[in-house]
Protein backbone atom coordinates (compact mmCIF):
# COMPACT_ATOMS: atom_id res chain seq x y z
CA UNK A 1 0.00 0.00 0.00
CA UNK A 2 2.94 2.36 0.80
CA UNK A 3 4.40 1.52 -2.76
CA UNK A 4 1.11 2.26 -4.75
CA UNK A 5 0.75 5.64 -2.76
CA UNK A 6 4.64 6.44 -3.34
CA UNK A 7 3.86 5.78 -7.11
CA UNK A 8 0.78 7.74 -7.29
CA UNK A 9 2.53 10.52 -5.77
CA UNK A 10 4.98 10.11 -8.26
CA UNK A 11 2.67 10.00 -11.09
CA UNK A 12 1.87 13.97 -9.91
CA UNK A 13 5.11 14.90 -9.17
CA UNK A 14 5.01 15.27 -5.63
CA UNK A 15 6.81 11.56 -4.76
CA UNK A 16 10.03 11.40 -1.86
CA UNK A 17 12.98 13.73 -2.71
CA UNK A 18 16.48 12.71 -0.96
CA UNK A 19 17.80 16.16 0.04
CA UNK A 20 20.77 16.72 1.61
CA UNK A 21 19.57 17.96 5.56
CA UNK A 22 22.66 19.45 8.09
CA UNK A 23 22.13 19.30 11.69
CA UNK A 24 24.86 20.12 14.34
CA UNK A 25 26.58 16.71 15.39
CA UNK A 26 26.66 16.16 19.24
CA UNK A 27 30.45 16.37 19.00
CA UNK A 28 31.85 19.42 17.44
CA UNK A 29 34.78 18.47 15.13
CA UNK A 30 38.00 20.86 15.90
CA UNK A 31 39.08 23.16 13.38
CA UNK A 32 42.11 24.08 12.43
CA UNK A 33 44.33 26.92 10.19
CA UNK A 34 45.19 25.38 7.09
CA UNK A 35 49.07 25.99 5.59
CA UNK A 36 48.87 27.78 2.85
CA UNK A 37 45.12 26.85 2.24
CA UNK A 38 46.02 23.06 1.68
CA UNK A 39 43.33 20.68 3.23
CA UNK A 40 45.49 18.24 3.77
CA UNK A 41 48.23 20.32 5.82
CA UNK A 42 46.40 21.71 9.18
CA UNK A 43 47.86 23.36 11.63
CA UNK A 44 47.29 21.52 14.62
CA UNK A 45 48.43 24.18 17.43
CA UNK A 46 45.74 26.33 17.37
CA UNK A 47 42.27 24.94 17.66
CA UNK A 48 39.52 27.51 16.09
CA UNK A 49 36.48 28.85 17.49
CA UNK A 50 33.17 28.91 15.81
CA UNK A 51 32.36 32.50 15.78
CA UNK A 52 31.78 35.91 13.44
CA UNK A 53 34.76 38.06 12.40
CA UNK A 54 34.93 40.29 14.98
CA UNK A 55 34.28 43.53 12.38
CA UNK A 56 31.16 42.11 12.27
CA UNK A 57 30.03 42.45 15.74
CA UNK A 58 29.23 45.51 18.14
CA UNK A 59 31.53 45.79 20.91
CA UNK A 60 30.71 43.62 24.05
CA UNK A 61 28.23 41.66 22.02
CA UNK A 62 28.88 37.58 22.27
CA UNK A 63 29.09 35.70 19.10
CA UNK A 64 27.07 33.08 18.04
CA UNK A 65 27.87 29.33 18.77
CA UNK A 66 25.59 27.65 17.34
CA UNK A 67 23.13 27.50 13.44
CA UNK A 68 20.55 28.89 15.65
CA UNK A 69 22.39 31.64 17.33
CA UNK A 70 23.62 32.70 14.10
CA UNK A 71 20.17 32.56 12.38
CA UNK A 72 19.07 34.55 15.52
CA UNK A 73 21.99 36.89 14.90
CA UNK A 74 20.88 37.79 11.25
CA UNK A 75 17.42 38.45 12.05
CA UNK A 76 18.46 40.61 15.66
CA UNK A 77 17.65 44.37 15.77
CA UNK A 78 21.88 44.89 16.50
CA UNK A 79 22.26 43.75 12.55
CA UNK A 80 21.08 46.47 10.21
CA UNK A 81 22.69 44.80 7.18
CA UNK A 82 19.70 41.77 6.74
CA UNK A 83 16.82 44.59 6.78
CA UNK A 84 18.99 47.16 4.29
CA UNK A 85 19.75 44.02 1.89
CA UNK A 86 16.32 42.95 1.54
CA UNK A 87 14.62 46.32 1.37
CA UNK A 88 17.40 47.20 -1.45
CA UNK A 89 16.27 44.28 -3.41
CA UNK A 90 12.85 44.74 -3.12
CA UNK A 91 13.37 48.28 -4.27
CA UNK A 92 15.56 47.01 -7.33
CA UNK A 93 12.58 44.78 -8.11
CA UNK A 94 9.89 47.78 -8.23
CA UNK A 95 12.49 50.50 -9.93
CA UNK A 96 15.14 48.49 -11.61
CA UNK A 97 18.01 49.44 -9.79
CA UNK A 98 18.85 49.16 -6.04
CA UNK A 99 19.44 52.14 -4.16
CA UNK A 100 22.64 50.73 -3.36
CA UNK A 101 23.20 49.36 -7.04
CA UNK A 102 25.91 46.92 -6.09
CA UNK A 103 22.64 44.75 -4.80
CA UNK A 104 25.11 41.84 -4.68
CA UNK A 105 27.75 43.15 -2.33
CA UNK A 106 27.20 45.35 0.66
CA UNK A 107 31.15 45.41 1.79
CA UNK A 108 33.66 47.94 1.27
CA UNK A 109 33.91 47.61 -2.04
CA UNK A 110 30.15 48.66 -2.35
CA UNK A 111 28.48 51.53 -4.07
CA UNK A 112 27.19 53.92 -1.55
CA UNK A 113 23.46 54.70 -1.35
CA UNK A 114 23.04 57.61 -3.23
CA UNK A 115 19.57 57.81 -1.05
CA UNK A 116 20.97 56.58 2.27
CA UNK A 117 18.63 58.17 4.46
CA UNK A 118 15.46 56.75 2.71
CA UNK A 119 17.70 53.17 2.71
CA UNK A 120 17.88 53.37 6.48
CA UNK A 121 14.50 54.46 6.98
CA UNK A 122 13.11 51.56 5.24
CA UNK A 123 15.18 49.02 6.60
CA UNK A 124 13.98 50.86 9.80
CA UNK A 125 10.17 50.84 9.04
CA UNK A 126 10.88 47.06 7.55
CA UNK A 127 11.73 45.63 11.00
CA UNK A 128 9.49 47.50 13.10
CA UNK A 129 6.94 46.06 11.02
CA UNK A 130 7.76 42.30 12.10
CA UNK A 131 9.40 41.87 8.75
CA UNK A 132 6.06 42.30 7.14
CA UNK A 133 6.85 42.04 3.43
CA UNK A 134 3.27 43.33 1.87
CA UNK A 135 3.79 46.31 4.16
CA UNK A 136 7.20 46.88 2.69
CA UNK A 137 5.87 47.10 -0.85
CA UNK A 138 2.85 48.81 -0.20
CA UNK A 139 4.88 51.67 1.24
CA UNK A 140 7.20 51.97 -2.02
CA UNK A 141 4.58 51.50 -4.52
CA UNK A 142 2.13 53.85 -2.86
CA UNK A 143 4.31 56.48 -2.75
CA UNK A 144 4.77 59.94 -4.63
CA UNK A 145 8.14 58.95 -6.04
CA UNK A 146 7.23 56.00 -7.01
CA UNK A 147 3.63 57.42 -8.91
CA UNK A 148 6.03 59.83 -10.89
CA UNK A 149 5.95 60.07 -14.59
CA UNK A 150 8.33 58.32 -16.71
CA UNK A 151 7.99 60.94 -19.58
CA UNK A 152 10.69 63.07 -19.87
CA UNK A 153 10.12 66.49 -20.07
CA UNK A 154 13.13 68.06 -19.02
CA UNK A 155 16.20 66.54 -21.30
CA UNK A 156 18.68 68.68 -19.44
CA UNK A 157 17.43 66.69 -15.99
CA UNK A 158 17.97 63.35 -17.89
CA UNK A 159 21.38 64.39 -19.11
CA UNK A 160 22.52 64.90 -15.10
CA UNK A 161 21.14 62.23 -13.92
CA UNK A 162 20.42 59.22 -17.06
CA UNK A 163 20.18 56.59 -14.37
CA UNK A 164 17.58 58.14 -12.56
CA UNK A 165 19.60 57.74 -9.58
CA UNK A 166 17.95 60.82 -7.89
CA UNK A 167 14.03 59.80 -8.41
CA UNK A 168 13.24 62.69 -10.36
CA UNK A 169 10.90 60.66 -12.71
CA UNK A 170 9.39 57.03 -12.34
CA UNK A 171 10.48 53.44 -13.13
CA UNK A 172 10.85 52.51 -16.89
CA UNK A 173 12.56 49.34 -17.34
CA UNK A 174 12.01 46.06 -19.73
CA UNK A 175 10.66 43.37 -17.39
CA UNK A 176 12.20 40.38 -16.50
CA UNK A 177 11.56 36.98 -18.96
CA UNK A 178 9.88 35.34 -16.08
CA UNK A 179 7.44 38.05 -16.03
CA UNK A 180 6.74 38.27 -19.42
CA UNK A 181 6.26 34.76 -19.52
CA UNK A 182 3.60 34.88 -16.08
CA UNK A 183 2.00 38.09 -18.10
CA UNK A 184 1.01 36.20 -20.85
CA UNK A 185 -0.48 33.35 -19.28
CA UNK A 186 -1.99 35.28 -17.10
CA UNK A 187 -3.73 37.61 -19.65
CA UNK A 188 -5.17 34.25 -21.77
CA UNK A 189 -6.30 32.30 -18.32
CA UNK A 190 -3.56 29.88 -18.70
CA UNK A 191 -1.34 30.69 -15.60
CA UNK A 192 -1.73 27.62 -12.72
CA UNK A 193 -0.88 29.45 -10.10
CA UNK A 194 -1.02 26.04 -7.25
CA UNK A 195 1.99 26.56 -5.03
CA UNK A 196 5.03 23.46 -5.03
CA UNK A 197 5.67 21.38 -7.15
CA UNK A 198 8.25 20.67 -10.20
CA UNK A 199 10.00 23.67 -11.77
CA UNK A 200 9.02 25.12 -14.26
CA UNK A 201 9.64 23.45 -17.62
CA UNK A 202 8.62 25.47 -20.82
CA UNK A 203 8.60 24.21 -24.12
CA UNK A 204 11.34 23.01 -25.83
CA UNK A 205 12.45 20.71 -28.47
CA UNK A 206 12.60 17.23 -27.85
CA UNK A 207 14.66 15.79 -26.05
CA UNK A 208 15.99 19.36 -23.99
CA UNK A 209 14.28 18.17 -20.64
CA UNK A 210 14.96 14.79 -20.02
CA UNK A 211 13.61 12.54 -16.87
CA UNK A 212 13.79 13.28 -13.73
CA UNK A 213 14.87 10.83 -11.07
CA UNK A 214 12.93 11.18 -7.70
CA UNK A 215 13.63 8.27 -5.42
CA UNK A 216 13.62 5.41 -7.94
CA UNK A 217 10.49 6.57 -9.94
CA UNK A 218 10.71 8.62 -13.05
CA UNK A 219 8.43 10.85 -14.13
CA UNK A 220 8.13 13.70 -17.36
CA UNK A 221 8.46 16.99 -15.35
CA UNK A 222 7.68 18.71 -18.53
CA UNK A 223 3.95 17.24 -18.59
CA UNK A 224 0.74 18.83 -17.62
CA UNK A 225 -0.39 21.78 -16.19
CA UNK A 226 3.65 22.04 -14.85
CA UNK A 227 3.99 24.00 -18.63
CA UNK A 228 1.62 27.37 -17.72
CA UNK A 229 2.71 27.45 -13.42
CA UNK A 230 4.70 30.15 -12.52
CA UNK A 231 8.07 31.12 -13.29
CA UNK A 232 8.71 31.66 -9.27
CA UNK A 233 11.12 28.37 -9.11
CA UNK A 234 13.16 29.42 -12.15
CA UNK A 235 13.96 31.82 -14.73
CA UNK A 236 12.35 30.43 -17.82
CA UNK A 237 15.37 31.08 -20.39
CA UNK A 238 17.15 29.64 -23.52
CA UNK A 239 20.06 30.41 -25.68
CA UNK A 240 18.99 33.17 -27.70
CA UNK A 241 20.14 36.48 -25.58
CA UNK A 242 21.44 37.45 -21.90
CA UNK A 243 18.35 38.99 -20.90
CA UNK A 244 15.36 37.39 -21.87
CA UNK A 245 16.58 33.70 -21.56
CA UNK A 246 19.36 31.57 -20.61
CA UNK A 247 21.90 28.69 -21.08
CA UNK A 248 20.16 25.34 -20.81
CA UNK A 249 22.82 23.99 -18.45
CA UNK A 250 21.83 26.60 -16.35
CA UNK A 251 17.84 25.79 -15.96
CA UNK A 252 17.63 26.34 -11.87
CA UNK A 253 19.90 29.40 -10.76
CA UNK A 254 19.30 32.09 -8.24
CA UNK A 255 20.69 35.72 -9.75
CA UNK A 256 20.08 38.89 -7.54
CA UNK A 257 20.99 41.10 -10.21
CA UNK A 258 18.97 40.92 -13.71
CA UNK A 259 21.16 41.38 -16.34
CA UNK A 260 18.97 43.17 -18.95
CA UNK A 261 19.43 44.29 -22.39
CA UNK A 262 16.89 44.91 -25.53
CA UNK A 263 17.62 43.32 -28.73
CA UNK A 264 15.66 42.38 -31.98
CA UNK A 265 16.17 38.44 -31.47
CA UNK A 266 14.02 38.98 -28.01
CA UNK A 267 10.79 39.06 -30.53
CA UNK A 268 12.04 35.69 -32.04
CA UNK A 269 10.55 34.15 -28.64
CA UNK A 270 7.80 36.66 -27.74
CA UNK A 271 6.42 36.05 -31.77
CA UNK A 272 6.95 33.19 -32.43
CA UNK A 273 7.50 30.67 -29.05
CA UNK A 274 5.19 28.24 -28.71
CA UNK A 275 3.84 29.95 -24.95
CA UNK A 276 3.05 33.20 -26.42
CA UNK A 277 1.21 31.92 -29.45
CA UNK A 278 -0.71 29.63 -27.42
CA UNK A 279 -1.42 32.43 -24.48
CA UNK A 280 -2.57 34.57 -27.72
CA UNK A 281 -4.86 31.45 -29.09
CA UNK A 282 -6.15 31.19 -25.79
CA UNK A 283 -6.89 34.96 -25.35
CA UNK A 284 -7.99 35.38 -28.67
CA UNK A 285 -10.85 32.06 -27.87
CA UNK A 286 -11.99 33.72 -25.02
CA UNK A 287 -12.63 37.55 -26.63
CA UNK A 288 -14.62 35.32 -29.27
CA UNK A 289 -16.62 33.06 -26.53
CA UNK A 290 -20.16 35.27 -26.70
CA UNK A 291 -21.44 35.78 -31.01
CA UNK A 292 -22.94 38.84 -30.62
CA UNK A 293 -19.87 40.80 -28.61
CA UNK A 294 -19.56 44.04 -30.83
CA UNK A 295 -15.91 44.50 -31.90
CA UNK A 296 -15.35 47.39 -29.86
CA UNK A 297 -16.20 45.63 -26.86
CA UNK A 298 -13.53 42.80 -27.59
CA UNK A 299 -11.06 45.37 -28.37
CA UNK A 300 -11.63 47.09 -25.03
CA UNK A 301 -11.70 43.59 -23.53
CA UNK A 302 -8.34 42.80 -24.82
CA UNK A 303 -6.41 45.87 -24.19
CA UNK A 304 -8.22 45.97 -20.28
CA UNK A 305 -6.48 42.25 -19.94
CA UNK A 306 -3.55 42.99 -21.37
CA UNK A 307 -2.43 46.85 -21.09
CA UNK A 308 -4.63 47.50 -17.89
CA UNK A 309 -6.52 50.12 -19.82
CA UNK A 310 -9.12 50.80 -23.06
CA UNK A 311 -7.04 51.22 -25.87
CA UNK A 312 -6.93 54.77 -27.49
CA UNK A 313 -9.27 55.76 -30.73
CA UNK A 314 -6.24 55.77 -32.93
CA UNK A 315 -5.26 51.97 -31.45
CA UNK A 316 -8.96 51.06 -32.21
CA UNK A 317 -8.83 51.49 -36.23
CA UNK A 318 -4.84 50.43 -36.40
CA UNK A 319 -6.10 46.86 -34.55
CA UNK A 320 -9.25 46.61 -36.87
CA UNK A 321 -6.53 47.42 -39.68
CA UNK A 322 -4.64 44.37 -38.51
CA UNK A 323 -7.77 41.80 -38.14
CA UNK A 324 -9.10 42.90 -41.53
CA UNK A 325 -5.54 42.15 -42.82
CA UNK A 326 -5.01 38.57 -41.29
CA UNK A 327 -8.45 38.17 -42.09
CA UNK A 328 -7.98 37.76 -45.68
CA UNK A 329 -4.79 35.94 -45.27
CA UNK A 330 -6.18 33.05 -43.62
CA UNK A 331 -9.23 33.42 -45.57
CA UNK A 332 -6.97 32.60 -48.75
CA UNK A 333 -4.93 30.12 -46.67
CA UNK A 334 -7.33 28.11 -44.66
CA UNK A 335 -4.74 25.62 -43.77
CA UNK A 336 -2.25 27.96 -42.21
CA UNK A 337 -4.89 28.95 -40.31
CA UNK A 338 -5.57 25.84 -38.50
CA UNK A 339 -1.73 24.96 -38.41
CA UNK A 340 -1.49 28.66 -36.42
CA UNK A 341 -4.30 27.74 -33.92
CA UNK A 342 -2.23 23.75 -33.52
CA UNK A 343 -0.13 25.24 -31.34
CA UNK A 344 0.20 24.28 -27.30
CA UNK A 345 -0.79 21.39 -25.56
CA UNK A 346 -3.97 23.49 -24.42
CA UNK A 347 -7.35 22.48 -25.71
CA UNK A 348 -8.88 24.37 -28.44
CA UNK A 349 -12.24 25.97 -27.82
CA UNK A 350 -14.68 24.54 -30.10
CA UNK A 351 -17.25 25.87 -32.12
CA UNK A 352 -15.13 28.63 -33.28
CA UNK A 353 -14.68 29.45 -37.03
CA UNK A 354 -10.87 29.00 -37.33
CA UNK A 355 -10.17 31.81 -40.03
CA UNK A 356 -11.63 33.93 -37.41
CA UNK A 357 -9.87 32.13 -34.34
CA UNK A 358 -6.58 32.71 -36.14
CA UNK A 359 -7.10 36.43 -37.20
CA UNK A 360 -7.46 37.35 -33.49
CA UNK A 361 -4.95 34.89 -32.56
CA UNK A 362 -2.60 37.18 -35.07
CA UNK A 363 -4.03 40.32 -33.41
CA UNK A 364 -3.37 39.16 -29.69
CA UNK A 365 0.10 38.36 -30.71
CA UNK A 366 0.85 41.50 -31.68
CA UNK A 367 -0.90 43.04 -28.63
CA UNK A 368 1.01 40.62 -26.53
CA UNK A 369 4.70 42.02 -28.51
CA UNK A 370 3.63 45.28 -27.61
CA UNK A 371 6.87 47.80 -25.95
CA UNK A 372 4.23 48.76 -23.23
CA UNK A 373 3.04 45.26 -22.62
CA UNK A 374 6.91 44.47 -22.27
CA UNK A 375 7.68 47.29 -20.47
CA UNK A 376 7.00 48.41 -16.68
CA UNK A 377 6.46 51.70 -16.04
Amino acid sequence: QLEEADNQLTEQGFGQVSVMVMQEAETIRPTYLLRRGQYDDPDKSEVLPRTLPAALLPAGSVAPKDRLELARWIVSRENPLTARVTVNRTWQMLFGIGLVKTVEDFGVQAEYPVQRELLDWLAAEFVESGWDMKQLIRTIVTSEVYQRSSDVSDFSALERDPANRLLARGPRFRMPSWMIRDQALAASGLLNDKRGGPSVNSYQPEGIWAEATFGKKKYNVASGDDLYRRSLYTYWRRIIGPTMFFDTAKRQVCEVKPLRTNTPMHALSTLNGVTFVEAARVLAGSLLEEEKRELEARQTELGRRVLGRAPSTAERAIWKQSLERASKHFRAHPDEAKTFLAHGDSKPRAGLDPVEHAAWTALCLNVLNLDETLTKE
